[in-house]
């Protein structure tokens, strides 16, 4: 297997990471710190928090069978992970990076802000992943391939060995997004992880464990690979109180949640269908529904001007005539099947 440090900066493998003040201390009964000039005045938030998110880490471990040396923890959803991949293995201004589209939009937007040239290529029909035209249009200066699996806007999953294949065959860094992988059951590329040196992948306790407003991600990699996401990564990245807030969730759990949410996108799924201002209803293994329609806008201006927002896709290559509605409660989900109703009469 080819080492993925060959794909790394020279920069970055020579980085020396900061070193914070609790970096330089282990053992011994501490009870005085004055080493960080912290405010010594106790009101829960006045201290640093571990840069390394220590036991948050073992807990994910625990969750997910990843050792904790294989996990980064960031904050800002997956977009902190994202923006270091760039950083990490893309030389500005002479490095490219291959995406899927449509696809998520925080890739291009990394790419654009790291000077990064972004190349994509378009699914193929019915939202295939088109393997042997994304392995193409790499070149000796590609050195990431984006996919979002399942992938946002489109919804579906693509089949593990389709996953497996590219990071065989690509000569650089696989990133495999999972952020919707809750709602799928085609499983995780976390099952082969060690298998491939050169896969990241990352997931978000943002979308089916209900935080989003915590903007916690994760990234699992390869030990090396891991290590310089933690020597690249500002010093405390994630703050004391979301450490705390997604431990104590995760010992919640979110089966029912989930559970729910999967039967309720099958009645979306079926009444959608029965719709004459629907045209097409596409599969998905997401926490949303993509739907084609004759009037994208007009549908959209009209669920708004009845309180209900949906996210308008028409723009996107590949997405024309297309709105895709996040799955809510029964009772919102309802509700935007009988505004797609009236409107249909």
């Amino acid at each position: 297997m080819k080492s993925p440090l060959r794909y790394v900066r020279p920069n970055i493998l020579a980085l020396e990471p900061y070193s914070t003040a609790r970096d330089e201390f282990s053992g011994g009964n501490i009870s005085v710190w004055l080493d960080a000039n912290e405010s010594p005045y106790e009101n829960g938030v006045n201290r640093y928090p571990d840069p390394h998110q220590k036991l948050l880490k073992e807990r994910i471990s625990r969750l997910k069978g990843i050792p904790a040396n294989q996990i980064f923890v960031g904050g800002a959803g997956s977009d902190e992970a994202i923006d270091l991949v760039f950083r990490i293995f893309c030389d500005p201004g002479k490095d490219n990076v291959i995406a899927i589209a449509p696809s998520y939009g925080v890739y291009s937007v990394a790419a654009a802000t790291n000077n990064v040239a972004l190349r994509t290529v378009q699914l193929a029909d019915n939202y295939a992943l088109p393997t042997k035209e994304l392995l193409a249009a790499a070149d000796a200066h590609t050195k990431v391939m984006w996919i979002c699996s399942p992938n946002n806007p489109t919804g579906n999953a693509f089949e593990l060995s389709e996953l497996e294949l590219l990071a065989d065959s690509f000569d650089g860094m696989l990133v495999v997004d999972e952020a919707y992988v809750d709602f799928s059951d085609k499983g995780t590329m976390l099952s082969v992880l060690a298998n491939h040196p050169n896969l990241i992948v990352l997931q978000t306790f943002s979308k089916a464990w209900g935080m989003a407003g915590l903007r916690l991600g994760m990234a699992f990699a390869a030990p090396e690979v891991a290590e310089l996401f933690a020597r690249v990564k500002y010093p405390y990245n994630v703050n004391a109180p979301t450490q705390l807030e997604v431990m104590r969730r995760i010992d919640e759990g979110v089966a029912p949640q989930v559970s729910e949410i999967c039967q309720q996108r099958s009645m979306l799924l079926a009444a959608f269908a029965e719709l004459s201002i629907v045209e097409r209803v596409f599969p998905t293994d997401a926490n949303f529904v993509l739907i084609r329609v004759a009037d994208p806008n007009a549908v959209y201006d009209y669920l708004v001007s009845r309180g209900v927002i949906v996210r308008n896709r028409t723009r996107l290559r590949g997405c024309e005539g297309c709105l895709r509605i996040t799955i809510g409660t029964p009772a919102e989900n309802e509700r935007v099947v009988n505004l797609l109703r009236e409107i249909s009469k």
